[in-house]
């Protein structure tokens, strides 16, 4: 094995060992080949596009990257320009919309970004709204931009080696905001060397590899996993626009049977789409038979939805000890734990109300109120987990739910420019050891037989009626209540009224049922079920227009986004309910109703 010491040193590597070999092939549409790179290629432009940025910027200088999602070619090329010119990546999302131009103004400012790369299709369309863009992000208009597909190539040869290693900053991997505002992790080579190992191991990945990856590149999962991966262990790699896959989730799976994928996934949400919009006849045509590792991470895995998926796509060749359930987040580089590549995930049911005390008691399946819990595997390379209670920084016991905290060579080394957060997420200690320290991850699990099971956030868990709520079975429940309910596209949040917490539930709606949205039925299943199955009453229920829930670009949902809403009065409202009354008798009423 080859002891790289940088990222760059991987392409240096493959581009003198492999020069000719194809390391990346793009599907703009999901069906066609709009482009390959061979090792060479994308060697000889990085070489030019780092010339260009030295030319300008000194190493540690910081450049935005804002590519469409149809362009990935170009954005890798982009990147790992940046890392050869020893420039710091910061990845960001294409605009979509005018609107959208305001939200890079926060990014460029906070990164203080010396140059903004992009392509030329691009550059050309924002030059031509540039006075309207301006207005929204006068940034925009005071750094130089690059369209970096039109950089001479001849310009490789200038380009001069910089002087990196391990802790050398390669990009900021911004955080999805998903529970608060964005912020820049500091990803270094070393933490790209070390998680790139670690993913090829736990994923037991060999010479006839391939991978596909649909995610957005600015998208840790997308860039680690999707770019990086492949480049480390010298896989082929099949490329897709996350837009193809949203708009014909089969063109997902028709790729992985064309290109005979081994490597693929995403998050939950992902897996429904594919159980939910692709035909039985699409379905025949398909072969997953060369599936080997069908990775599920990002958000909440759902026992159900590997299930189904399972059951579905047996007939196609899926196996489904392909599953492979994972954990990780920015703050990690990405990858932080994932499960025994030869088996099917272990699924523990446990008692909610139980739960609801942090206490972890597992159940039989068909016990009243049992809820599935899908391991997420162990660590890796001598990386460490443990679970602690984030009120006394002590260490839990087994059969306790707690804070999950890391410790490893994957941990990133803080976030830019904030000192306090970094000190208080990075610099974790327990209360009985001073010398090791930990990454605070802020999601809620437990330990069982070596293996990690979540449960939730600390940012979302809710105590109402002094028991805690976890939003993620809530919004299950409420998903399953009616069938004009969209499936992962709800929220549930608590809002304080009259001192006390009280839950709120948003809800988009299936556009089939828009025309004739019968609101009250919906509300009357959205209540019983929440009722019975959370003994909780809910204060307010607000039926939002399809598509217009707040998610980030990787598909969660935001809840402090849809809270602030729903007190702003901003959300799409396609139907509300709230209840007019919070007596004690209105609570002691249905408390005897569920107990009926």
């Amino acid at each position: 094995m080859v002891n790289y010491l940088t990222a760059v040193d991987i392409l240096l590597h493959r581009a003198a060992i492999a020069p000719e070999q194809t390391a990346y092939t793009f599907l703009a549409d999901g069906v066609n080949e709009s482009g390959k790179v061979t090792y060479r290629e994308l060697d000889t432009q990085a070489r030019a596009i780092a010339a260009k940025l030295q030319s300008t910027l000194k190493s540690g200088d910081r450049a935005l990257l804002i590519y469409p999602y149809d362009k990935g070619l170009e954005f890798i090329a982009a990147f790992m320009g940046c890392l050869y010119a020893g420039v710091i990546a910061v990845t960001d999302y294409p605009p979509q919309q005018t609107k959208s131009i305001s939200k890079f103004q926060n990014r460029l400012v906070d990164s203080q970004a010396k140059v903004i790369l992009t392509n030329h299709s691009l550059l050309e369309r924002i030059k031509g709204n540039i006075a309207s863009y301006v207005k929204l992000s006068p940034k925009l208009a005071e750094l130089p931009w690059i369209a970096s597909d039109r950089v001479e190539l001849n310009l490789a040869s200038n380009w001069q080696q910089p002087k990196l290693n391990s802790d050398t900053l390669a990009f900021f991997q911004y955080t999805s905001g998903s529970t608060g505002n964005p912020k820049g992790v500091m990803v270094t080579h070393g933490n790209i060397l070390h998680n790139s190992e670690v993913i090829k191991q736990a994923f037991q990945h060999h010479q006839q590899t391939k991978i596909l990856m649909w995610l957005p590149m600015f998208h840790d999962m997308g860039l680690v996993g999707g770019v990086m991966q492949p480049l480390y262990g010298g896989y082929p790699a099949v490329l897709m626009s996350p837009l193809a896959l949203i708009q014909q989730p089969v063109l997902w799976l028709q790729a992985m049977s064309r290109y005979q994928i081994t490597t693929s996934g995403g998050p939950n949400f992902a897996y429904d789409l594919l159980c939910q919009k692709v035909t039985p006849q699409q379905r025949e045509t398909l072969d997953l038979s060369h599936w080997e590792v069908a990775f599920s991470g990002a958000e909440t895995v759902r026992a159900e939805t590997l299930a189904k998926f399972a059951e579905l796509y047996a007939p196609c060749g899926f196996k489904p000890e392909a599953f492979y359930p994972c954990y990780g987040m920015a703050e990690a580089t990405l990858f932080i734990t994932g499960v025994d590549k030869t088996k099917y995930p272990q699924v523990l049911y446990l008692s909610e109300p139980d739960l609801a005390e942090n206490k972890v008691v597992c159940v039989e399946p068909d016990t009243e109120r049992a809820k599935a819990v899908v391991s997420c595997g162990c660590p890796w390379l001598g990386d460490e987990i443990i679970i602690v209670d984030p009120e006394t920084l002590t260490r839990c016991p087994s059969n306790r739910v707690g804070e999950i905290w890391v410790n490893g060579r994957g941990v990133a080394k803080g976030y830019w420019q904030q000192p306090e957060a970094t000190e208080r997420d990075f610099n974790a200690h327990l209360a009985n050891n001073k010398e090791t320290t930990y990454l605070r991850t802020g999601d809620l699990g437990f330990i069982r037989d070596g293996e990690l099971y979540i449960v939730g956030r600390i940012k979302d868990v809710m105590i109402i009626w002094g028991t805690y709520r976890y939003p993620q079975h809530i919004e299950q429940t409420v998903q399953d209540a009616h069938p004009a309910l969209r499936t992962n596209a709800g929220a549930a949040f608590a809002v304080e009224i009259a001192g006390e917490e009280r839950l709120v539930i948003a809800s988009e709606v299936e556009r089939t049922f828009l025309r004739r949205l019968p609101v009250e039925e919906i509300i009357t299943a959205i209540r019983q079920a929440v009722g019975i199955e959370h003994t909780v009453d809910v204060y307010t229920i607000l039926l939002l227009k399809t598509g217009s829930i707040p998610k980030t670009t990787s598909g969660k949902i935001q809840r402090r986004a849809c809270r602030q809403g729903f007190l702003d009065g901003t959300l799409n409202l396609v139907g509300k309910w709230q209840q007019k009354d919070l007596s004690q008798s209105n609570i002691t009423d249905l408390m005897q109703r569920m107990a009926e």
